[in-house]
């Protein structure tokens, strides 16, 4: 396509992510061209620029820029190409499904999405979990690159706008898995701060950290927004390291990473917030325990509620510990079976 198109988003589109309006429309297209497209300004929709994570309605005007046509896909097949041994991870990935959602343990160190200088995502590879389908299965919600866990996708675009539509308006329940330097006190709490992208980018800037600020801060910040998190400590190794259950209340970039460290209790392994390194501002102790303790981020998906976007039931899911975070917890002696599988449940 030589030109530039101005599409109208049809009226049988449900609300659903411009990226993925985008590549169903033009599937040749990596989703690390669109995301550059939006960036540079050259995909708009009503006539202003947008974000590849921006929602599109029925309704309105997406222009299009100049693209390769149709007939030259032969030059992306490679985009969709997935390898036996990479298939062989995704098949074993699925925890469940059914005619219109899979649900993944996604590993640690896959990228939900791709994006620059990200070509092996789960996105991507979800080619191999066609299981029939003309269509892979979409993204309905991000886990960070290095958290592993539970990831629902749609097998249907209907089933995929339902649930993303869900996950929006903060109709699932999730419960995440972290070690973390020192013990939190109180052992219950709720952690309320702004979020705000760092400023810089790039190898010598801050890229995608994000800062807390104090609530009262919020509205004059230009970006900033605010974040809410449950954390409930589960067990504990002396005043070392803890066990903690976190619940994101809402849903912003790096937020429970940045609450933690934050209330001086950083991720182990996350470098980025302070979570590898030998000392910790917070109460003393380093994020680097040492010993068996793997150097690799303690953050997993554990729990997630949905009601099934069909069906209409309830459905829990459940993904075990990536293998890294399962040998930490045998170090420490901490047991699944030993705790609730939702401590906030019974809190008033």
């Amino acid at each position: 396509m030589s030109t530039v198109m101005n599409i109208k988003v049809g009226e049988d589109e449900a609300e659903q992510r411009l990226d993925r309006w985008f590549r169903r429309k033009f599937p040749h297209i990596s989703q690390g061209r669109v995301e550059k497209m939006c960036r540079k300004g050259e995909i708009r929709v009503d006539g202003g620029r947008v974000k590849a994570a921006s929602h599109v309605t029925p309704g309105q005007t997406v222009r299009v820029p100049p693209i390769p046509d149709e007939a030259d896909k032969e030059r992306f097949k490679s985009s969709t190409y997935v390898s036996p041994a990479d298939a062989k991870m995704m098949e074993a990935a699925v925890l469940y499904k059914d005619d219109h959602i899979i649900v993944l343990n996604k590993p640690a160190g896959l990228p939900s999405q791709g994006g620059s200088k990200q070509t092996r995502h789960v996105d991507g590879l979800s080619e191999a979990l066609r299981y029939g389908y003309e269509d892979k299965p979409r993204l309905v919600h991000r886990l960070d690159k290095d958290t592993s866990g539970v990831l629902v996708m749609g097998r249907t675009q209907r089933a995929a706008s339902i649930l993303t539509a869900a996950m929006r308006h903060r109709e699932t329940r999730k419960i995440y898995w972290a070690a973390v330097a020192g013990v939190p006190h109180p052992k219950m709490g709720t952690i309320k701060y702004g979020l705000v992208k760092a400023a810089g980018h790039g190898a010598k800037g801050e890229g995608e950290k994000m800062i807390c600020i104090h609530l009262r801060e919020v509205d004059s910040t230009p970006g900033a927004k605010r974040a809410t998190t449950d954390y409930a400590v589960l067990s504990a190794l002396a005043t070392r390291t803890a066990w903690v259950a976190l619940v994101p209340i809402t849903g912003r970039t790096h937020q429970l990473r940045a609450h933690m460290a934050e209330l001086g209790h950083p991720i182990i392994g996350d470098g980025k917030y302070g979570g590898s390194g030998q000392e910790n501002m917070g109460d003393g102790w380093g994020a680097q325990l040492g010993g068996d303790v793997s150097k690799k981020l303690h953050l997993h998906a554990r729990y997630l509620r949905i009601q099934h976007p069909v069906t209409e039931r309830e459905m829990t899911f459940i993904a075990p510990l990536p293998e890294h975070m399962e040998r930490t917890w045998d170090y420490m002696e901490w047991r699944a079976q030993d705790v609730l599988t939702d401590p906030f449940e019974d809190v008033e």
